[in-house]
């Protein structure tokens, strides 16, 4: 399913219709080049858990644990991981997502791409990609955002993913 933003109050609002889908024990794997926007969804993400304070890239720590207010999904800790520093495999499991990310919390992770392989079939891909400006404009964050919730865990969610991702009526698109 893809869809189009054309800000980053868009891409922050989108993530943040996405993220009440999300249950505990949940992965959310973030792919895109630098500057596609993944961070900015991360913040709308931790915004809609209820996450207080701001939310950064963790480029240098690589994985940063915020706390969640009570919510009916149970989601008692957000936990954000980025990943673009890391070279191999190895280095992905020794950070112990799965670990990490245990029945009452959900994790968000920047270059997901990387860590696929080792953090099993079941998680929620989105991936951001900026799109070509319309010819003589001269600032726009326009980005296509594919979403594909992936194994058993998502399966009774894809109607859910697939109307978040609808525009708002009456916003651009609708």
């Amino acid at each position: 399913m893809t869809t189009e933003s054309s800000s980053a109050a868009e891409t922050r609002a989108l993530a943040g219709a996405l993220a009440p889908l999300c249950r505990p024990g949940d992965l959310v794997l973030l792919s895109g080049g630098l500057g596609a926007g993944k961070t900015v969804f991360a913040q709308g993400f931790a915004a809609a858990l209820g996450v207080v304070g701001p939310v950064t890239s963790p480029t240098f720590t690589l994985v940063r644990q915020y706390a969640c207010p009570p919510n009916p999904a149970g989601i008692e800790q957000f936990v954000h991981a980025d990943l673009y520093r890391l070279d191999t495999l190895v280095e992905v499991l020794d950070l112990a997502l799965p670990e990490l990310v245990d029945d009452a919390a959900v994790g968000l992770v920047e270059w997901g791409e990387v860590a696929a392989p080792a953090l099993g079939p079941s998680a929620l891909h989105v991936t951001l990609a900026p799109l070509e400006p319309p010819a003589g404009a001269l600032d726009d964050d326009r980005r296509s955002v594919t979403v594909a919730g992936d194994g058993p865990e998502w399966a009774d969610r894809r109607t859910l993913v697939a109307a978040a991702l609808e525009p708002a009526p009456g916003a651009p698109g609708s």
